[in-house]
């Protein structure tokens, strides 16, 4: 899958080597569980160091949101339409990947985390997806955009739309250590159904061998909830 920033080898390092930033991400290394997901988007180590500014872009938007014309039901359905969608060999060629990077977000990114456009081409792409989702819908302004988990989930916190409660078409940040910070999310879906037996159904990016699936988590492996306003 798209470069996981949890294990250091010299192939996923030039892969990473998009700019000094991304480069010093790809160092921090890979999960250690058999299902390593993502951790973050491009240069989350720059962000990690200027939390304030990781986020400043999407907070000073937050007040000026609007409704959206679609449910949660429209959403999953796109989201899990997605299923099987693969990344290449290098962690790239996506349609989320390539929409991201052509994005105006992008350059936003860029100006917070440093890199540059084409480094996103074979980023982690598990927030790319989340919100090329809500882009296609017309749901961005609900559900977000960014690459990076950690600034995405923060960016619902600033909204006062963040919570422990799943609920279908919520966006769900994990944590596979089950930590409940926000600094520690590694990975981002949607949630599709509560299981009621201390796991979700969800539809992820950048999950298994880099791609789209519904998986099923366990619930302490949650950090939180981001709650777009959907149409009833």
């Amino acid at each position: 899958m798209a470069k996981h920033l949890f294990n250091i080898s010299k192939s996923n390092i030039a892969r990473a080597a998009i700019g000094a930033t991304i480069a010093a991400s790809a160092l921090v290394g890979h999960a250690v569980t058999a299902d390593a997901d993502s951790a973050t988007g491009v240069a989350a180590a720059t962000g990690a160091r200027h939390p304030d500014a990781a986020v400043a872009a999407h907070e000073a938007g937050a007040k000026s949101e609007t409704k959206i014309n679609v449910t949660a039901d429209q959403v999953l359905a796109l989201a899990k339409a997605q299923v099987g969608t693969s990344e290449n060999a290098y962690g790239g060629g996506t349609k989320y990947q390539q929409w991201y990077a052509d994005s105006q977000r992008a350059a936003e990114t860029i100006a917070r985390d440093g890199g540059s456009r084409a480094g996103y081409l074979n980023a982690a792409w598990c927030s790319m997806f989340v919100s090329w989702v809500g882009d296609q819908l017309g749901a961005r302004p609900q559900i977000g955009w960014d690459s990076w988990t950690v600034a995405h989930a923060k960016w619902f916190a600033a909204n006062n739309r963040f919570g422990d409660a799943p609920k279908p078409g919520a966006v769900v940040f994990f944590s596979w250590s089950g930590s409940k910070s926000l600094d520690s999310i590694q990975h981002v879906g949607f949630v599709e159904k509560d299981n009621k037996n201390g796991t979700i159904s969800t539809v992820e990016g950048n999950t298994g061998n880099g791609k789209v699936e519904e998986r099923v988590r366990q619930k302490w492996q949650v950090v939180g909830y981001g709650y777009p306003e959907y149409r009833a």
